[in-house]
């Protein structure tokens, strides 16, 4: 009971903080710098138990807009370009545990830097972030870069492909668990490899990687879509799948 207590006493007092943020910038931080190293996207074919969720011919039938609908981004052989404006896509099946493969491609787009350049993300429940950026010749704030969970953990290292070339994630996640009344009981983890370079290791997050505010739980089911954001620029996705853990 006093553990119970404890917790809850700290939720209220997160949620005081953070509900007296409303800058970004409070939080993101500039250092240290993830070194930079040189990798090479991993292509891996789908294994025997794996779910295509996106392969030859970027049949994008296992995605919704998010509203039900049919997938409005464009198709480029076999991947999946965002479409600015037509928002974030998602799996029409829910996951809770997953082990994820997604490659990713950063538009040429030179003249844009920081946040601007090439933005997207990886989301699980629609609620935590792995976010894709160009980070190889561009900085921003480092909880914000290629790799990172997102406004929480900048990655080991930067292991971003140069513009216009793909990059590879695989990323291992383990859903939040709730009990009955909506407390916490696990909390969510994910280990990431950028390029097959781990940039995750087993990362407790710390709730909703939400773009303004600290970080926090609010309960939610075990399974929940996979989504991929739109963010105004041209990033394209191929060979994704999946495996349920």
């Amino acid at each position: 009971m006093q553990k119970q207590l404890l917790t809850l006493l700290l939720l209220l007092i997160a949620g005081a903080m953070s509900a007296q943020i409303t800058d970004p910038k409070a939080t993101e931080f500039y250092e240290p710098v993830p070194p930079k190293v040189q990798a090479a996207p991993v292509t891996t074919p789908a294994p025997s138990d794996a779910i295509v969720l996106l392969g030859k011919g970027a049949d994008a039938s296992e995605w919704t807009n998010g509203k039900g609908g049919a997938v409005e981004w464009t198709k480029e052989g076999d991947a999946l370009v965002v479409k600015p404006g037509a928002g974030a896509i998602q799996t029409r099946r829910k996951f809770g545990d997953v082990q994820l493969h997604i490659e990713w491609r950063s538009p040429n787009e030179p003249n844009k830097e920081g946040q601007q350049r090439g933005n997207s993300g990886v989301f699980f429940h629609g609620r935590y972030e792995v976010q894709v950026l160009e980070s190889n010749g561009s900085d921003t704030y480092t909880n914000g870069q290629a790799g990172s969970v997102y406004k929480e953990n900048p990655p080991l290292v930067n292991a971003t492909s140069k513009m216009g070339d793909w990059n590879s994630y695989d990323i291992v996640f383990s859903s939040p668990v709730f009990n009955d009344d909506g407390m916490l009981i696990r909390p969510a983890y994910v280990t990431v490899f950028h390029n097959g370079v781990l940039v995750q290791n087993h990362w407790e997050i710390k709730g909703t990687t939400a773009y303004i505010g600290l970080h926090k739980y609010t309960a939610h089911p075990e399974t929940g879509s996979i989504s991929l954001q739109d963010h105004g620029n041209l990033v394209a996705y191929r060979n994704i799948w999946v495996r349920e853990l």
